[in-house]
């Protein structure tokens, strides 16, 4: 339980998508702009995430990696298909991108039309391949903790956008020097919530 937790607060804060290693930028910057909008991408970026990476844990542990398929016989002990890792991870995230686009384009077609490219691109989301292959390098113990590391973690890049959405809402109401309105600022705001970020990096759970 304590190690679950552990992989919960940290995926969230001290190893955040967007503040710790810059994943996901591409649509952090351009659906930032709105609080509604980002809300909306940021819980569909973390309902992908719960979805695909315990499913990708559960391909890499029992179908690619070296002797996964060993549950099938001693004949394929030595069988090794990790190099169909990012077509299988891709795959499976793509087709959950397109269940998510679906559902929003029949039930929130104003979220849909805000959201434009940006929503069919969660499938190149490097935020959410991230994830699947940050949950390869750490060889979770279970499923459970590879759900609570996809959760975590969309919930992070969530937050952050959310928070940045905010900040540049009152924006509008500020006199900006002309050179860096627009990206020129949120790059500067980004850097300085990644540094606030940094303030988690100490906690020992």
């Amino acid at each position: 339980m304590e190690q679950i937790l552990s992989t919960f607060v940290r995926s969230i804060f001290v190893e955040n998508m967007i503040f710790a290693y810059y994943l996901g930028m591409c649509s952090f910057l351009a659906v930032s702009k709105n609080v509604k909008t980002a809300l909306g991408l940021g819980v569909a970026v973390t309902f992908i995430l719960v979805c695909t990476l315990p499913i990708n844990y559960l391909l890499e542990n029992y179908v690619l990696k070296e002797g996964a398929l060993s549950w099938l016989g001693a004949q394929y002990a030595e069988v090794n298909l990790s190099f169909l890792s990012f077509i299988i991870f891709i795959a499976i995230i793509a087709s959950f991108t397109q269940l998510v686009e679906m559902v929003v384009e029949k039930f929130l077609p104003s979220l849909y039309a805000s959201l434009g490219i940006f929503l069919p691109l969660i499938a190149v989301n490097c935020a959410i391949m991230g994830g699947s292959l940050f949950m390869q390098q750490k060889a979770f113990i279970n499923v459970g903790e590879a759900t609570t590391y996809g959760l975590g973690s969309g919930i992070g890049w969530l937050v952050a956008i959310v928070g940045m959405a905010a900040v540049r809402e009152k924006l509008t109401y500020s006199n900006i020097p002309k050179p860096l309105r627009g990206l020129g600022i949120a790059f500067i705001i980004t850097g300085l919530m990644g540094i606030g970020f940094m303030c988690f990096s100490g906690l020992n759970i």
